[in-house]
């Protein structure tokens, strides 16, 4: 990503209504449908700034990787213990066979070669650990923030569960998400597209309107991992390996 996006991650991620309302969504859906030890291990590749330490360490003992030294120095001082500099899709340094859950939170959009970064996580899994995988959604509404975040694509429903068969692991479960919200964004992008004026679209909106946008968005906890949610701007996977 640029370093733009890394500044603007560690300066809002605690109360921007996307971060704050996908931690509600992620740990409401990790508790619902992964069952996991008291003591289980979890770790989250490509953490950024660790704005998920504290939702994770709700179900085990967190470590984690992060390739940006400025992203990685923050999310060190959250974990309190070193994150390792450890890329996809080699992840050195990381033991195979060690961990009940690792987590990928939007994070293969911006790896080349995605299928071998799936593999390369879920060689880390205990035999019967788990993938928790999320991506953005629809590449027909490629903007600015991809471009700033250095995505390689967008995925489809479809693409990504071919992807998941490619690196030869089983899913559990495949949703979309932030789907309330889908059609207010559809029409921004719309707007943005005709006024010629596009922005990265990760600025902490006014107060008022980042409570309500986060209050909508976390709805989607009550219905998640139990009813199919219409289209919405993300997908999350659980993957299991074969």
């Amino acid at each position: 990503m640029e370093r733009i996006a890394y500044e603007r991650m560690a300066e809002h991620d605690e109360r921007h209504w996307w971060y704050s309302g996908r931690r509600e969504i992620l740990g409401t859906l990790i508790a619902r449908r992964i069952a996991l030890s008291e003591r289980a291990r979890i770790l989250e590749i490509g953490c950024g700034t660790g704005h998920n330490f504290a939702m994770l360490r709700r179900f085990g003992e967190v470590d984690a990787a992060e390739v940006d030294a400025e992203a990685r120095a923050l999310a060190t001082r959250r974990l309190g213990r070193p994150v390792i500099d450890s890329a996809l899709p080699a992840l050195p340094g990381i033991a195979d066979d060690a961990d009940d859950l690792v987590a990928l939170c939007d994070v293969i959009e911006h790896v080349e070669a995605d299928r071998e970064a799936l593999q390369a996580a879920a060689r880390k899994l205990k035999p019967r650990g788990r993938l928790l995988v999320t991506v953005p959604a629809h590449p027909w509404i490629w903007s600015a923030h991809d471009e700033i975040n250095h995505h390689k694509r967008r995925y489809t429903k479809r693409a990504l569960r071919a992807l998941a068969a490619e690196a030869g692991l089983g899913i559990d479960m495949l949703s979309y998400f932030n789907s309330l919200l889908f059609p207010l964004a559809i029409a921004a992008r719309a707007v943005s597209l005709l006024s010629g004026r596009e922005d990265s679209g990760d600025r902490v909106p006014a107060a008022p309107v980042n409570r309500a946008l986060a209050a909508t968005f976390g709805l989607e906890r009550y219905a998640i991992g139990r009813v199919p949610l219409p289209p919405g701007l993300s997908l999350v996977a659980i993957l299991s390996r074969a």
